[in-house]
């Protein structure tokens, strides 16, 4: 397995009623791939995950995986602050045929060091499809430690990934320095995933992806194959629509910019809500010039 590049953590889009617009779930996966994004999380935090029903979260999965088919990598959101839960949720993704799990690390909890090894560990027993770590304290409140990601690495044959959030790049070059060969480490900031690329990263696990991924997948292949100026020519002129993207929760920012292009409508699951009217024309303003920019959107310009 050597998974590389751009992987869309993608939004799961909502119809007025509340309900899963499946009809626009599926245009952003055709999207997503015409597009050559690398691979796709579902389930994740831009998926709303916390807000779905089980039988809402299952039936996501099923169709997420078959109307990919295979064409690109599907790994799903499966942790959970129940360790018994992300079992049950890891297998139910392994049955449904998806490509890897990606775990967050137990949010609220607080584990200690011991916890969240046995969590990891448990969850790797369980499924043989590959697993991926997830390690965002800013959700969590607590932070995978580098020497624990890859202890847990050499001590499980099948977790195969971290997904690195930390916003620490010294600790994602710790963990780089020392995993072990094969061992994937994939960007959880859009706006450090230029610089983890050139520590060595496999990529970005990404959420501007969702509005542009041709253009963030061309980021990392430029940096990936050592052609940096083209990938910091990128980086820099996508950097405000990365900054705009979280200047609320995640996802209203890029769900909004959707909506904006047309591809979803703007609908959320409480406590996630509409954008901020200034927040929102600013991201306005930012889509419309880079959508000038880039020939792929230019059938939207007119009607932004």
């Amino acid at each position: 397995m050597n998974w590389q590049g751009s992987i869309v953590a993608i939004v799961t889009p909502f119809n007025k009623d509340g309900s899963v617009d499946y009809e626009a779930l599926y245009n952003l996966i055709e999207f997503q791939i015409e597009n050559q994004s690398d691979g796709i999380v579902v389930c994740g935090t831009t998926g709303e995950a916390a807000t779905l029903s089980k039988d809402e979260y299952r039936e996501v999965i099923k169709f997420v995986i078959a109307k990919v088919n295979k064409r690109i990598p599907v790994i799903v959101g499966t942790g959970s602050n129940s360790t018994a839960t992300a079992v049950e949720n890891s297998k139910m993704a392994e049955s449904f045929g998806a490509d890897a799990a990606l775990v967050v690390s137990p949010y609220y909890n607080k584990p200690t060091r011991k916890g969240l090894k046995d969590y990891f560990t448990q969850i790797a027993n369980a499924v043989s499809i590959p697993v991926i770590m997830y390690n965002v304290p800013g959700r969590t409140a607590s932070n995978i430690p580098a020497d624990l990601i890859v202890e847990l690495a050499n001590e499980n044959e099948n977790i195969v990934g971290i997904k690195e959030a930390s916003g620490n790049l010294e600790q994602m070059a710790c963990i780089l320095r020392d995993r072990p060969v094969g061992f994937m480490v994939f960007s959880g900031d859009d706006a450090m995933a230029f610089p983890a690329v050139c520590l060595g990263a496999d990529g970005v696990i990404s959420v501007i992806a969702n509005l542009f991924p041709k253009e963030f997948h061309d980021l990392m292949e430029a940096a990936l194959t050592g052609n940096l100026i083209k990938a910091r020519e990128l980086h820099l002129k996508y950097l405000n629509i990365i900054q705009l993207c979280f200047i609320e929760s995640n996802p209203i920012p890029v769900k909004t910019g959707l909506s904006l292009m047309g591809k979803v409508k703007e609908e959320f699951r409480s406590p996630i809500c509409r954008m901020e009217d200034q927040n929102r024309g600013k991201l306005l303003v930012e889509l419309q010039k880079l959508l000038v920019q880039t020939s792929t959107y230019m059938s939207r310009i007119e009607e932004l």
